[in-house]
């Protein structure tokens, strides 16, 4: 089964990933991969360079947007422009998925999306961004 979480039709989220899983990530139909992860934050995690040498090998685009801790303000800005130069289906992942998914939300946020609906989505997907509400809402209408 895969770790894939469907968020959107264009927006995916998964726990850490395997060079396998980025060939299942292409046979899926994704055009792009995200990684929010810093390498070295677990032992014998994937490395970004191996995740981005097996997008390479399968077609896929590769953005490395590493986020520890609490999400950097700078983070959003990238993983916007991120999601928007992507071709087709975006793959996003973390060592849960909970912070690709928080910061898919603030990026789309940022750039006008419903605050209600990216809670929505993102509960769908098994992701719980209530406590986010302030903040999207506060992105949202800065824009």
């Amino acid at each position: 089964m895969s770790p894939f979480r469907t968020i959107t039709p264009n927006f995916s989220a998964s726990p850490q990933i395997s060079v396998a899983d980025v060939a299942q990530a292409a046979r899926d139909g994704f055009t792009a991969v995200i990684c929010n992860r810093p390498d070295h934050e677990d032992m014998g995690q994937v490395s970004a360079q191996e995740i981005a040498k097996a997008c390479t090998e399968h077609g896929l685009s590769f953005t490395h947007i590493p986020v520890s801790g609490g999400i950097p303000e700078e983070a959003v800005p990238l993983m916007r422009e991120a999601l928007a130069a992507s071709t087709g289906p975006v793959l996003a992942y973390c060592r849960s998925g909970t912070r690709s998914t928080n910061l898919w939300a603030l990026a789309e946020a940022s750039a006008g999306g419903s605050p209600e609906e990216l809670v929505e989505a993102g509960g769908r997907g098994g992701y719980d961004l209530r406590g986010l509400m302030p903040l999207l809402r506060s992105l949202s209408q800065a824009r």
